[in-house]
């Protein structure tokens, strides 16, 4: 098979062992986002996520019982809308954390029910392989949902991605940005790229916000 092209795939997931599901499942009303400009700690195996409910009660009820889940805290509280601040066991799946063993980049990602929709970026079709052999050797139903295949990012593909968008997306995958948790702090990514920290945080959300829609989502981006 090929390598010089890129995968970009969305897929869904679902297993009972998977973080937070338990939860989803007992607050039927939840959609749980990652916060990706916060990053985890890496000692605290601790992860940012943006909640909405029709019911915070009842959803942290659901948080209290839920295995997948050591420790929790509520950061913000908005009309419908929370961060928290969340600590799995280590007997969680975290499904993120498995794309990035396997070579990929989760672009973003949230819950439909129990299931866990990903829309993530591979570099060739191998390591698509490697997760979902990852998947089914643990039971985890995983559904594609869509795959589209472009020349290399690397290569020289730009998905409409201007010069420093793409050089700031490359660098901070380099760096580990993009890990679950983790590799490098936005401020590390910002020093590497000689900006400042709101200058690479924009030059990144623009950035993938651009990969997502032409390849993805497949409509144009005026900005």
């Amino acid at each position: 098979m090929s390598s010089k092209v890129d995968i970009l795939a969305v897929f869904r997931v679902e297993h009972p062992d998977i973080a937070l599901t338990e939860t989803v499942a007992h607050d039927a009303s939840a959609t749980i986002r990652p916060v990706r400009e916060a990053g985890t700690d890496p000692e605290r195996r601790q992860y940012l996520f943006s909640v909405t409910s029709d019911d915070f009660d009842r959803f942290e009820a659901g948080l209290a019982e839920d295995p997948t889940v050591e420790d929790f805290k509520r950061l913000i509280h908005l009309e419908g809308e929370a961060i928290y601040a969340f600590t799995y066991s280590p007997e969680a799946i975290v499904f993120s954390t498995q794309v990035t063993r396997s070579n990929g980049v989760v672009l973003d990602n949230e819950n439909v029910g129990t299931a866990w929709v990903f829309k993530t970026w591979f570099p060739d079709r191998e390591s698509v392989q490697q997760l979902w052999d990852y998947a089914r050797n643990r039971e985890i139903t995983i559904d594609l949902d869509r795959i589209n295949e472009h020349g290399s990012i690397v290569s020289g593909g730009s998905y409409g991605l201007t010069t420093t968008q793409r050089d700031a997306i490359l660098i901070a995958l380099e760096a580990g940005y993009f890990d679950e948790p983790r590799g490098a702090t936005l401020g590390e990514v910002a020093e590497e790229l000689d900006i400042s920290q709101p200058a690479a945080s924009g030059l990144l959300r623009r950035g993938i916000k651009r990969l997502v829609r032409s390849t993805v989502a497949e409509t144009d981006d005026s900005e």
